[in-house]
């Protein structure tokens, strides 16, 4: 009876525990979602605020071809960012994990300064390395590389190192956490068995950190969707993405119906690769069990 009775306790500090939880989730993350989703088929009123009249107009406007365009320029520039941080990202947490404890909290500590300061300091900061005559221009004319200050702020290649600074460390965090779970056993036992250095990091090392790299990956390619600050202060009004669009349409145009369907499209989209990504995580694990 005794036993009964504090299981039943501890059940129920458990429901009590969660409540909190459900409570939070339901109003900060479910009604605003679902707010979102009844506000982008309603349409704008003649003056301010919403006309409650049922329409499909939003998402109509969404195909037209300049927010396609615009919808493609963030795509575009959410794969090439993405790429690039994996590239560089998963090298680097791959053999921040192989080090001694010293130099793992070295590295990690580096990672973490950045964040100490604000990321519109940081990225104002790359203003200062991409100006004409600016840091990057007199390393360039210094080494004999260029004979004239180069035109890169405010251009498409300035947003993507921009979107690569900031979202790098995610990938390396990602990597790492996985790398450092690597049972290094596994790699010696393919190499006592014929396999090379390259074909056990690919058969084995790679496929066993294959779920960081994924975790990276959406943590990169989701955020570049919306970070449309960076392509602000490093692209000007050239580069233009989803949320830019999203922001001039709820500040200057007034358009909220509009501004909610263009949200809940880039939501759909994200979810699309949040699904693709534990698919292949599942099918992942899977063939490894087996």
């Amino acid at each position: 009876m005794k036993t009964k009775k504090s299981s039943g306790r501890r059940d129920a500090g458990n429901i009590g525990l969660l409540i909190p939880m459900y409570v939070f989730t339901v109003l900060f993350v479910a009604l605003p979602i679902l707010y979102m989703f009844l506000l982008s088929f309603l349409q704008r009123a003649q003056v301010w605020g919403v006309d409650f009249t049922f329409t499909l107009d939003n998402y109509k406007r969404i195909l037209e071809p300049l927010y396609l365009n615009t919808f493609l320029q963030s795509l575009k520039l959410a794969f090439t960012s993405t790429l690039l941080v994996a590239l560089i990202g998963y090298p680097y947490g791959y053999f921040m994990a192989q080090m001694n404890a010293v130099w793992k909290r070295r590295m990690l500590l580096l990672i973490m300064i950045p964040f100490w300061t604000s990321g519109l300091i940081r990225l104002y900061g790359w203003i200062i390395v991409f100006r004409s005559n600016g840091v990057l221009d007199k390393i360039l004319m210094g080494l004999h590389l260029t004979d004239q200050p180069l035109k890169l702020l405010y251009t498409y290649p300035a947003v993507v190192v921009g979107m690569v600074y900031a979202l790098l460390p995610f990938m390396i965090l990602a990597v790492y956490s996985s790398a450092e779970k690597l049972d290094h056993s596994l790699v010696e036992a393919s190499r006592d068995l014929g396999a090379s250095s390259w074909k056990a990091f690919w058969t084995v090392s790679f496929r066993l950190t294959l779920p960081g790299l994924l975790s990276g990956v959406v943590l990169s390619f989701i955020p570049s969707m919306g970070l449309f600050f960076i392509a602000d202060i490093l692209g000007g009004n050239k580069i233009v993405l989803v949320g830019s669009v999203i922001q001039e349409q709820i500040t200057k145009g007034r358009n909220q119906p509009f501004a909610a369907a263009l949200s809940a499209v880039l939501m759909v989209l994200t979810s699309v690769m949040i699904r693709l990504y534990r698919k292949i995580t599942g099918t992942s694990q899977l063939e490894g069990m087996l």
